[in-house]
């Protein structure tokens, strides 16, 4: 139940009513309908944003958009992250034109301006949505999550992305507009990093099938490519070098598919630097190590 402050009127926090009765899957239905919205919007929040104008329909439209799945802040076209840049721009338009109100759920009051995203959620909205949230996880509105996955007490920022049959564990945190792939498991006190702040121009995106082990952390927009092992502890930014053990090949930003990944440091100037060493290549060894347990996905 949400009840503002009768002192301070709410200024445009829209709290999202129980979701329509839809199938599963129903909101891609008409690729043709959800490109021409897309591109309609990019239009009106580009607008804005230049401006600096308010339109509360058009970014609400956005939000709406994000949180059912219908649009995306990133996608892979033809092997290429592509970042939809006016996304971002429609939620920090919201969070900028918003003020803060009393809001109640999730055993607690805050004082936010973005309500939960299952505040007003009824047992038919759940079932429909397909996935499993424990006590204590907090998703904020316009995150999508995606079924068949599962929500430890965790916390899932803006904009986010959760795709099928991904697990976030406990004590993790997914910050704004990053992008998790299918069948992923981020592990307990995982940090994903988001984009709002400090702004960034691409968000953290993890592909299908990768395990990112206890306590690392993925920022600054590196991406790690399908398939991929991450041991506990592995730190990941932009500027993180990223060494190959068997060819001495050295990148930034980016971990191949199929890579294991384990901390580790190199000598520069007298001092050694923390970097991340990739060690092989996912065998069925490891597969079996960190494959997820289907039982606990439906």
């Amino acid at each position: 139940m949400v009840k503002p402050r009768p002192s301070k009127p709410m200024t445009w926090v829209r709290f999202p009513s129980p979701a329509p009765v839809l199938e599963r899957g129903e909101v891609f239905c008409n690729k043709s309908i959800v490109k021409n919205m897309s591109e309609e919007l990019q239009k009106k929040i580009e607008a804005l944003w230049e401006n600096d104008e308010e339109d509360r329909a058009c970014v609400q439209k956005v939000l709406d958009g994000l949180d059912s799945g219908e649009l995306r802040l990133a996608q892979k076209e033809n092997g290429i992250w592509t970042v939809k840049e006016y996304l971002k721009k429609a939620i920090l338009l919201y969070l900028r034109h918003t003020k803060s109100t009393v809001m109640y759920g999730n055993g607690g009051n805050f004082f936010d301006k973005m309500p939960l995203k299952t505040c007003n959620w009824e047992k038919a909205n759940f079932e429909l949505a397909g996935f499993r949230t424990v006590p204590g996880s907090i998703i904020r509105y316009s995150a999508y999550v995606a079924a068949s996955s599962v929500i430890m007490p965790c916390f899932i920022n803006v904009g986010a992305f959760i795709d099928e049959g991904s697990m976030i564990d406990a004590h993790a945190s997914v910050g704004s507009c990053a992008q998790i792939g299918r069948r992923c498991h981020i592990s307990d006190g995982v940090t994903i990093g988001g984009v709002l702040e400090p702004p960034q121009a691409i968000p953290v995106i993890i592909e299908d099938n990768c395990f990112i082990g206890a306590r690392s952390a993925v920022l600054e927009g590196v991406i790690v490519e399908e398939g991929s092992v991450l041991a506990a502890g592995t730190i990941l930014s932009a500027s993180t070098k990223i060494i190959n053990r068997e060819t001495g090949s050295a990148d930034f930003g980016r971990i191949p598919p199929y890579s294991v990944v384990v901390p580790g440091s190199y000598p520069s100037g007298g001092v050694n630097i923390c970097c991340a060493v990739i060690v092989k290549r996912v065998d069925a060894q490891t597969r079996r190590k960190v494959s997820i347990n289907e039982l606990l996905r439906y």
